[in-house]
């Protein structure tokens, strides 16, 4: 798919309005063939983020990997070794192509997510063990090492960030807990300043998931069956997200914040993830045109950015009129008996199970990959 000629590319408009288009994918292929290139200077990419899933897609579905396999399998490496060696090179690589972009924007730009080991989610300490592992194993200053924003999770973030490490949030439902973890990024600024430490340059984000809660949602409104839940369908997400907005414009205001932002920090912008629909009669780009907003980040797989390029059209929606929409779909949820927040808590405990059931799933494939590997060498 091609954008049509007649018209600017609505990718790089998305980053005149604000807003910072990441892909959500990786492969060497992508890196090698100079395509990630091609997409941060034609689309205006800004970013990028990895996870298991998408490791495990790359490293089944070709042949790309299989030199290297066999190589450290020969060498002695276990499994977990291998697949650790393989993501660090290929996130290194995808940080160098964004090495230019960081620079020239001060940090504001230009980072890549590697995720921290999912069976560490409830276990603060082993996280921020593990998170620095692979800051320093990576070894670039545009790495920004995800962490789930579980309860846990937000001791391990402030911990990180105090240390001076770039930390994506990942996995957040509940507004709620999008403050908590506001209140850990402001704790890890002043931490630091106490300590004398810089604010300036430090990275991070927070990743709020978007269509998980209308799958969830819209499931409890069809159970309900009344017209008020039919009218519903299809809005919680969208809500959700704009009271996260809510929040991060709200700190924003606040005199905290000023004092830090004087003193050179960034924001810790949110993130949209999760942004493609799942019900295929809707609009493949909805959650993306809804959720547009300055000092904003949307992460995007291939498909979704291909289909922005070529249909998008791009408007600050995210304003004063659909915050205050959004109070009234809340309101009215509530009214039917169904609370975002209880939604939330279901929501995290699946994608922690999801998120460790990718986790093993992808050390599998490798493991079942180099088995066949080393019957044929």
């Amino acid at each position: 798919m091609s954008r049509r000629p007649d018209r600017r590319n609505p990718l790089l408009t998305l980053g005149d309005l604000g807003q910072s288009p990441w892909l959500d994918f990786t492969t060497r292929d992508l890196i090698r063939s100079k395509r990630l290139h091609r997409m941060a200077e034609e689309d205006g990419v800004r970013g990028l983020t990895t996870n298991p899933t998408i490791f495990e897609k790359s490293i089944a579905s070709g042949s790309i990997y299989d030199a290297d396999i066999i190589a450290l399998a020969e060498a002695g490496f276990a499994v977990d070794e291998i697949l650790e060696r393989l993501m660090v090179a290929e996130v290194q690589e995808a940080c160098d192509v964004f090495a230019e972009l960081y620079q020239s924007s001060m940090g504001q730009h230009g980072f890549v997510s590697l995720e921290v080991s999912p069976l560490l989610a409830h276990d603060a300490a082993s996280t921020v063990r593990h998170a620095r592992h692979l800051w320093e194993a990576v070894g670039r200053k545009n790495l920004m090492v995800k962490i789930p924003g579980t309860k846990a999770g937000l001791a391990a973030v402030e911990q990180c960030l105090t240390l001076g490490i770039h930390v994506n949030v990942t996995l957040l439902f509940s507004v709620q807990r999008y403050r908590e973890v506001s209140d850990a990024y402001l704790g890890a600024l002043g931490a630091r300043r106490v300590s004398g430490l810089p604010l300036d340059w430090l990275g991070s984000v927070a990743s709020f998931f978007v269509s998980r809660v209308d799958t969830l949602v819209d499931a409890k409104l069809d159970a309900i069956g009344t017209p008020e839940a039919k009218t519903l369908r299809g809005k919680a997400a969208i809500a959700n997200a704009a009271l996260a907005y809510e929040a991060y414009l709200a700190m924003l205001a606040g005199p905290v914040w000023a004092s830090y932002a004087a003193a050179g920090a960034r924001a810790q912008r949110p993130l949209w993830a999760s942004t493609s629909v799942k019900d295929p009669a809707r609009d493949p780009l909805e959650y993306c045109e809804a959720l547009i907003a300055p000092e904003t980040v949307n992460t995007l797989p291939p498909e979704t950015l291909e289909a922005y390029r070529e249909k998008g059209d791009p408007k600050v929606r995210l304003d004063a009129r659909a915050i205050a929409e959004a109070h009234r779909t809340v309101a009215a949820l509530e009214g039917l008996g169904i609370s975002l927040e209880e939604v939330a808590t279901e929501l995290e405990q699946e994608g922690v199970r999801k998120f460790v059931e990718s986790w093993k799933s992808l050390r599998t494939v490798l493991e079942r990959k180099a088995s066949v590997l080393a019957t044929r060498a």
